[in-house]
């Protein structure tokens, strides 16, 4: 399995299937790919903020994929012509023999913005994708919330958690520590952060204070267009 970090809170996840992850890219002064390089299965998207789901249409038509998500967003997906499956916080499917997504609580807004009106779109999320015998925890845009522990980590043995840092409109580093210790997985990819100056963070800092704390966990602070392979 290869984790691509394409800046932001977009990843692409190559295995069975090839999964992206809050696809911004046209308008991403960071992004590492453009919209036609990418070809998934799945598209996940976890909220309608425009840095969110920015390119997720225009990528699921071109690749006949799936926009996996609550179900407002979803079917908004769908009145828009792409292939969308709704879903809801605590549920799961079985998309294929090898991909199980479950919806996770993300404490964030949900609306996107179209011609200086409002689209309610439900409420925001984080996914726990399981495949190829990888569990990956994807936050979305959240703040620390207990259900970090309780819900997720107590639940599921997490190899990769992908976490955001960038504060203002997020966690931030020290939120993000407590969420790693709850969330007990053996590897954290930091996200949300650096793309503007509002959240700009010290990737590289907070991974050595996450190894210091824990010194058997791992952090990748990924530069864009890095790959990371489990």
């Amino acid at each position: 399995m290869k984790i691509k970090f394409l800046g932001h809170s977009a990843f692409l996840i190559e295995g069975s299937k090839n999964l992206l992850f809050d696809p911004f890219l046209t308008d991403n002064p960071v992004a590492a790919a453009k919209p036609y390089d990418l070809h998934p299965d799945f598209i996940l998207v976890s909220h309608g903020h425009s840095d969110h789901f920015a390119d997720a249409l225009d990528i699921a038509k071109a690749n006949d994929a799936t926009i996996i998500s609550v179900n407002e967003l979803a079917l908004y997906a769908m009145r828009r012509g792409a292939n969308a499956h709704p879903m809801h916080i605590g549920g799961g499917q079985r998309f294929a023999e090898d991909l199980y997504v479950k919806l996770t609580t993300a404490l964030h807004g949900n609306a996107l913005i179209e011609e200086g009106l409002s689209q309610y779109l439900g409420v925001a999320c984080g996914f726990i994708v399981k495949m190829d015998g990888k569990t990956i925890y994807f936050a979305g845009d959240t703040a620390l919330t207990y259900d970090m522990k309780a819900v997720i980590g107590d639940f599921h043995r997490i190899d990769v958690a992908l976490i955001p840092i960038g504060d203002n409109y997020t966690m931030g580093p020290d939120d993000a520590l407590k969420a790693v210790e709850w969330l007990n997985p053996r590897i954290v990819i930091p996200m949300h952060y650096n793309t503007f100056p509002l959240i700009a963070q010290d990737g590289q800092a907070f991974a050595q204070k996450v190894e210091k704390l824990f010194p058997e966990k791992k952090v990748f602070a990924l530069e864009p267009g890095q790959i990371l392979e489990l």
